[in-house]
């Protein structure tokens, strides 16, 4: 990571705690977890809550063309430095929970989600709104991709079960500060059809 995101998360940690909500920045390990399961053939992809890029940084190194990429950042200090650390690349300010209000792919919809944003601090409303806004930018395979420092998913099992979701955690990253999971999240159903899709 640049000198310029430690310090831009220094600032966002120290101005707004809760709306980081970590003690530092996402490490190797956790980007290379929570994106194992994306390629080039994935198509678009979301971004939630990039913050100083090392998953952006990531997806790109997985192939995953910076045309289909879309970053959604609320803060204003994390967005300058996206713009300036991935200049070209589609970057919308703007809070995750009004993703339902757009329509952000008009030829197709995305195959994946990666977010990391703060589920364990929000209200359950909010996450249920994000994850609403989410899926319906999703294609119906399409995946969302959480990570948590919790023991448990992070989406409370009222809201998975009101969106008919289902969770399933992926991995662990314990070589991040501080040791992380990341849970894929799928429309009911849709993880048995990818398993089928797997063993062929």
């Amino acid at each position: 990571m640049t000198t310029g995101g430690i310090w831009t998360f220094i600032r966002a940690l120290l101005t707004d705690p809760s709306r980081v909500s970590a003690i530092a920045p996402s490490g190797a390990a956790l980007a290379r977890l929570i994106t194992s399961e994306i390629s080039a053939t994935t198509g678009s992809v979301l971004e939630l809550g990039p913050g100083t890029g090392v998953f952006t940084d990531a997806l790109l190194k997985r192939g995953v063309s910076p045309n289909n990429l879309t970053l959604i950042e609320y803060g204003t200090e994390f967005a300058r430095l996206l713009q300036a650390r991935f200049p070209g690349l589609r970057i919308l300010q703007m809070d995750a929970c009004q993703l339902g209000m757009h329509d952000l792919f008009e030829a197709e919809p995305a195959g994946a989600v990666v977010s990391g944003l703060p589920f364990l601090s929000m209200p359950p409303e909010n996450v249920a709104a994000i994850l609403g806004g989410a899926f319906g930018n999703l294609r119906s395979d399409g995946a969302f991709y959480q990570f948590t420092y919790g023991l448990r998913c992070p989406v409370p099992k009222a809201v998975l079960e009101q969106l008919e979701l289902e969770a399933t955690c992926i991995g662990r990253a314990f070589r991040n500060l501080p040791p992380a999971a990341v849970y894929r999240i799928t429309r009911r159903g849709a993880e048995a059809d990818r398993l089928v899709e797997y063993s062929l």
